[in-house]
């Protein structure tokens, strides 16, 4: 009895050793010897969503490093203090103070306003929530579009409302669409709205031949309600490769719309 009460103790102890053994590991572990700068450049090749985000989640150091202004601006509108780096109150600013190549999280919760912001270098605008329902962006009566894109530029997780007009406005560059809703006015004035419309021509296209990616539109994973049609083109691009799933409540578009 006494010898299997000390085999007992001795497992008791074993295993105690052991966690302390995984703990200090893991907190020797080798790339936390590398210094703030060498992290945040690291931590700048993981895409935004949710590689990036969820480095966030690790630790504190962690945290400050992903959510570093250098990596990417935050537009918050429950932010009091607006001179904290990185953070806006509204998409239009944090556009316009952003650098080509940026990413910008807009903050889950409420409705963002955006009417006919346009967008003039590379960026990239994710939404802040699980879903994309939780990030709206609302196209007030009588603009032409809630986002113009006039360069190569990627819309993830977001949900974009139009009253009247297009949500999306497409003139150059090469647009990707990625796990958003698109949503336009529904019955009797649906067809004086379109999410997705493009003027992209063939003059754009030629000008753009020289750069890796061509002109285009490139949807995947998005739900279209509402509109006249999907998408627009009076341009010279063509919509191509068309699939859709039918979901119990709604319909998930993959298209393309590029130069034939």
């Amino acid at each position: 009895m006494e010898a299997k009460i000390e085999g007992e103790g001795e497992e008791e102890a074993n295993k105690r050793k052991w966690k302390r053994k995984k703990s200090t590991e893991a907190s020797f572990c080798p790339i936390n010897s590398l210094d703030d700068g060498c992290l945040m450049h690291i931590f700048s090749f993981l895409s935004p969503i949710p590689d990036r985000y969820n480095t966030a989640l690790v630790c504190n150091r962690w945290c400050y490093l992903a959510c570093h202004p250098r990596l990417w601006l935050r537009v918050d509108r429950s932010v009091k203090d607006l001179s904290e780096p990185g953070v806006f109150p509204n998409i239009e600013t944090a556009v316009a103070a952003a650098r080509p190549g940026d990413t910008i999280l807009i903050a889950a919760g409420g409705s963002h306003r955006a009417s006919n912001i346009q967008i003039k270098k590379p960026l990239c605008l994710i939404g802040g929530g699980e879903l994309p329902d939780e990030t709206t962006l609302i196209c007030s009566r009588g603009s032409d579009s809630a986002l113009e894109f006039m360069s190569t530029c990627k819309l993830a997780n977001l949900t974009v409302k139009a009253e009247l007009g297009c949500c999306l406005l497409h003139r150059k560059g090469r647009l990707t669409i990625d796990g958003c809703v698109l949503q336009c006015e529904s019955n009797p004035l649906d067809y004086l709205s379109c999410p997705i419309v493009s003027t992209a021509s063939a003059a754009q296209q030629l000008s753009s031949s020289l750069n890796s990616h061509s002109d285009g539109v490139f949807v995947s994973q998005t739900r279209i309600e509402g509109g006249a049609k999907a998408v627009l083109t009076s341009g010279d691009l063509e919509l191509q490769r068309v699939r859709v799933i039918y979901a119990r409540t709604s319909l998930l578009f993959w298209f393309d719309v590029e130069h034939q």
